[in-house]
């Protein structure tokens, strides 16, 4: 189940961090929390135009860490609320999953999909 501070973050503006680890090591890419999207199944959706390094490294490893927060959210500890997801993930360039998100940015080339292994609030 999805926390709702985490569905709450999401509506906020910020900035999204996604790691992976590929044959040449580390890489981090970014979105805007306003992107995300939360599929019936509580997959997330991350529309991507670019992320070609991002898609090479999920293909050789599909584990990725995710970083999300918002100054505008209540935290733990007052103003200010982060998570770290971690999740297993893959591009999807045709089918439903697809063609909801297309719907939503007309610009994007594919759907980065994660499963969500745990979604940890970190402040």
């Amino acid at each position: 189940m999805i926390p709702e501070t985490l569905l709450e973050i999401m509506k906020k503006d910020g900035v999204v961090a996604i790691a992976t680890l590929g044959k040449d090591g580390p890489h981090m890419v970014n979105t805007w929390n306003s992107y995300l999207r939360i599929s019936p199944d509580e997959r997330l959706f991350i529309p991507a135009g670019y992320m070609h390094k991002t898609e090479a490294n999920i293909a050789h490893n599909p584990n990725v860490l995710i970083t999300l927060g918002s100054s505008k959210v209540k935290g733990l500890h007052g103003a200010g609320a982060g998570f770290l997801i971690k999740g297993q993930a893959t591009f999807i360039t045709s089918g439903p999953d697809y063609d909801f998100m297309k719907a939503k940015f007309s610009w994007l080339r594919a759907t980065l999909a994660v499963t969500i292994d745990s979604a940890t609030q970190t402040w």
